[in-house]
């Protein structure tokens, strides 16, 4: 479950609700493409901007489409309370794993952090990945916390922030991570410009934005560094230069991505939960121009 290629795909949606036909063509596209697993409703799946009605749909809609692909789900909420509830809904529609990031309105401290994931994993029958994301939740962990968490039941896997560029550096932070949480926790890069690093640091997985619309792409990547072909993931992986680029001009991949998948007709406009809006304009036409010339499937 927590190893290989674990692909995030975007939730399109309008303003009178998901759409739900574009979610299982996006989902069927992952099935096909043979990714390990399937994290749905992550922050590419706009989680925080759905009821929970509209979460445990989508759930229950992975679920059905991923058949032997282990399906995951992001149960994060404010309160304690409602986070538990998801995670009720979660385990119903028959998902294999959930994943809890730390979501706050008002700053959490280390044992706010502790405490939420003590209850939730004490209250679960299915394993947990900590969602280390300081980029949406505005938390950040310390290692110290990493492995008190590692140690509480149900727990098995971390989903850190991108790695040092520098592969020396990459290993630095990955060894000292494992050294203070359990061996059957595994540990996931995120960042995607970051990933082809952190999976020849050691990472055992990548949870990856990209490989929501474009798995394929993805997969060689994951492929080559978890065969040891360190040479040929940072080649696969430094060829995306001008992807990774628009992530760090438009402020990260969600925008990005929903535009490229309406650009790609994964899915219709709008596909973000107003505010929020896709790329117009220029940067609309630069993320086309990009995506057709590195051609990404």
């Amino acid at each position: 479950m927590f190893n290989g290629l674990s692909a995030f795909p975007l939730t399109p949606m309008h303003e009178s609700g998901v759409d739900e036909q574009a979610f299982a063509h996006l989902v069927e596209n992952l099935v096909a493409a043979g990714v390990s697993s399937i994290g749905a409703l992550g922050s590419t799946g706009s989680y925080a901007y759905l009821s929970r009605t509209e979460r445990q749909r989508v759930a229950q809609l992975a679920v059905e489409i991923a058949g032997d692909i282990p399906v995951m789900v992001s149960i994060g909420a404010l309160r304690t309370r409602d986070v538990l509830l998801l995670a009720e809904d979660a385990q119903k529609s028959g998902v294999k794993a959930l994943l809890l990031p730390p979501v706050s309105y008002q700053k959490l401290t280390d044992d706010d952090v502790y405490s939420l994931y003590e209850t939730v994993s004490s209250n679960i029958s299915v394993p947990l990945c900590v969602y280390d994301n300081p980029g949406t939740t505005h938390f950040e962990f310390n290692d110290e916390l990493h492995g008190r968490i590692a140690h509480l039941p149900n727990v098995r896997s971390i989903k850190i922030p991108g790695v040092p560029h520098a592969p020396d550096e990459a290993k630095a932070r990955v060894d000292r991570l494992r050294a203070v949480i359990p061996g059957h926790v595994t540990i996931g890069v995120s960042g995607d410009a970051f990933a082809a690093t952190g999976l020849n640091a050691g990472c055992e997985v990548w949870y990856s934005v990209i490989a929501g619309l474009f798995p394929i792409t993805a997969k060689a990547i994951t492929d080559a560094a978890l065969a040891g072909d360190a040479a040929e993931a940072s080649r696969l992986s430094e060829r995306l230069q001008p992807l990774w680029s628009l992530f760090r001009e438009f402020g990260g991949s969600y925008r990005v991505i929903a535009t490229a998948a309406e650009l790609r007709q994964f899915t219709t406009m709008p596909s973000l939960p107003l505010p929020l809006r896709t790329i117009s304009g220029e940067g609309r036409k630069k993320i086309a121009k990009v995506i057709d010339e590195l051609g990404l499937t």
